[in-house]
């Protein structure tokens, strides 16, 4: 079978018919891959939706090979870079070019993604240089580039995997659990949708997931097109081993696992036109991404779940996908422990390697971690199948191994996993003794522990951030003090202020009063005007003593008169009348003889009764007690 070389393509945005394929280079003249292999959507792919809201943004899609004399129809894959240039900056401005910005997107399609490590360095450099030129006529680097290409590919294709996409130390420092949760999505096989605003971390997040399946990334020719099924129908059991080559314990262990087999697509870049292809009734299965927030709209028709890279959440909207992904204790315990190992050694000036630049929460460390859980949960997938073949022969079962140990990785997961083509695959070619090669354990097998509960409780608290909450109230509470000490300083200072130009005020108003009063003299006016206006007169004591003795006399003098008048009024037989009146509450008289003890007796218990004497007669009481006689 021929290997494909390499092309590369020049995609413009035409302000009147839209994105479109300009120059093809690499291919024979004359010859247009676009219509050949029916790729109308490469434009739309190229240049994804929001590119031109940034300076330089990249977007990786998948395409559909059809069938040529030298080789099947197969998967390609492309990757863009896209740039703009203020369109005044053109040296050769072109007559069509009618907005104030060109924006172009320079496109390479390879057989496989596994180059794209390095490509997409050397992509943005050359699409730099091209813009820098000011002249999109002159094609000779571009010409250089994709001649080089195909070498460099060649000399590549004998390495180790040139993994890329976004660092998994990064992944889990910000899905942390949920890593785990993904990953286990992606074997289930449902309908996965990426949304995200940033079209290359958009894909480069869909890559690092399915990266973590060993050997996945070079064996993806089913995956543009969900009617492809060329790697089931080309594999081989295995049926030899070499131990010591991971080549060899791979492969018999059945990875790679083909999760974009037939009814399966992958599209880490899909525009918004190829929407029908998601909705067919033969697509299954899918992971594909978009940067339209128009999906999000119609989540619950495309997809099973959503992963909202903007908002990191993710939403499950299928309730049995729901309650299989629930992890189970050894999981948990499994993915807190590569949690911590990848925040033990966190460096954020450099994500992508450990602080302490050892192994531990390294790419590698984490990569080979993930191969160790998927080589033990196939070999106790295995197990599982064997046990339900023999669960009557009491010999055939493992002493070494109590029930069934794949209900550590979650018993309804397994149960739904074991429903999928990638598992139905695995199953036909493998052999059902694989779990003698490796042991069908949970790498973290084992109960609940106050160790799981620490670590759990431990976890959640650094995720709610106290120490910097805390840190930020208590600088917020610092400045707030600060702000307020300086505020009541500044007022106290201003009152006192206040107060001494207040006094001394009043300290000046004296002196002028004070000197007003010296220079004035002894005139009324000024005293009436002056300090005696201020100050009264202290009274006269000697004119009030006055007053009151001569008070004293005059009620002395009517007292005088009044016993005299009365003294006459009793010897003129006053009281003796054949009527008398007697004054109540008084004794009744004895006899009439007995008038004036009668009259002394009336007088003195009960005064009330006495008459009141003429006014003529007390008008003038204080001449002298003689005058009355």
């Amino acid at each position: 079978m021929a290997s494909f070389s390499p092309i590369v393509c020049i995609v413009g945005f035409h302000h009147a018919r839209g994105p479109e394929v300009e120059t093809w280079l690499g291919v024979e003249e004359g010859s247009d891959p676009a219509s050949e292999n029916e790729w109308p959507l490469l434009p739309f792919m190229a240049l994804s939706d929001g590119a031109h809201a940034s300076t330089e943004d990249f977007s990786y899609f998948t395409l559909r090979h059809e069938v040529t004399p030298d080789r099947p129809a197969t998967s390609l894959f492309g990757i863009s870079c896209t740039r703009q240039l203020d369109a005044n900056e053109l040296i050769n401005r072109p007559a069509d070019v009618t907005r104030s910005t060109v924006q172009k997107a320079v496109v390479v399609i390879s057989d496989s993604p596994h180059h794209f490590g390095q490509l997409r360095e050397k992509l943005s450099i050359v699409t730099t240089a091209w813009f820098a030129q000011r002249d999109f006529t002159d094609l000779d680097i571009l010409q250089k580039f994709q001649e080089s290409l195909a070498k460099s590919f060649r000399d590549q294709d004998d390495e180790r995997d040139q993994y890329f996409g976004l660092s998994l130390r990064e992944l889990i420092h910000e899905f942390k659990y949920q890593t785990l949760v993904l990953f286990k999505c992606c074997l289930l096989q449902p309908k996965m949708l990426f949304f995200g605003s940033h079209c290359e971390r958009l894909c480069m997040m869909q890559f690092s997931l399915i990266s973590l399946i060993p050997g996945l990334i070079r064996h993806l020719q089913d995956c543009a097109d969900p009617k492809f099924n060329s790697y089931e129908e080309s594999l081989v059991m295995p049926t030899s081993l070499r131990t010591s080559e991971r080549a060899s314990l791979l492969a018999y262990m059945g990875l790679p696992l083909q999760i974009f087999g037939k009814g399966s697509l992958f599209g880490p870049y899909t525009p918004l036109q190829q929407l029908d292809m998601l909705a067919d009734h033969g697509t299954k299965s899918y992971i594909v991404g978009s940067t339209n927030s128009l999906l999000l709209q119609q989540k619950d028709r495309y997809s099973d779940i959503l992963i909202n890279l903007d908002e990191h959440t993710i939403n499950i909207t299928s309730a049995s996908l729901r309650t299989a992904l629930t992890l189970s204790t050894p999981d948990r315990r499994w993915i807190d422990f590569l949690t911590q190992a990848v925040n033990d050694t966190w460096d954020e000036s450099n994500p992508s390697r450990p602080k302490t630049m050892g192994y531990a929460g390294s790419e590698e460390f984490i990569r080979l971690q993930f191969e160790e859980y998927l080589l033990a949960l196939l070999s106790a997938a295995k197990y599982r199948m064997y046990l339900q073949s023999h669960k009557d022969d009491e010999n055939a079962i493992l002493i070494d191994f109590e029930g069934d140990p794949s209900n550590e990785f979650g018993s309804e997961w397994v149960e739904a996993w074991m429903r999928t083509e990638n598992f139905r695959i695995f199953s036909k070619f493998t052999d059902s003794h694989i779990f003698d090669i490796v042991d069908p354990k949970h790498p973290c097998s084992g109960g609940l522990t106050i160790e799981d509960v620490q670590r759990r409780l431990a976890q959640q608290v650094s995720e709610l951030h106290l120490d910097e909450r805390i840190q930020n109230s208590r600088e917020v509470i610092g400045k707030q003090l600060a702000v307020g000490q300086k505020k009541v300083s500044s007022a106290f200072n201003n009152l006192w202020a206040d107060i001494e130009v207040m006094r001394e005020a009043q300290r000046k108003r004296n002196e002028e009063h004070k000197a007003a009063a010296d220079g004035s003299g002894p005139s009324p006016a000024g005293d009436k005007s002056g300090h005696l206006a201020r100050f009264p007169k202290a009274p006269d004591m000697s004119h009030a003593q006055a007053s009151v003795q001569a008070a004293s006399s005059r009620a002395s003098a009517y007292l005088s008169s009044w016993g005299t008048w009365a003294s006459e009024k009793r010897k003129a037989g006053w009281g003796r009348s054949s009527n008398p009146v007697t004054p109540l509450n008084s004794p009744p008289l004895k006899s009439p003889g007995d008038t004036e003890q009668s009259s002394s007796f009336s007088l003195q218990s009960n005064e009330k009764a006495i008459p009141t004497p003429p006014a003529a007669e007390v008008r003038e009481p204080a001449a002298s007690p003689s005058q009355g006689d």
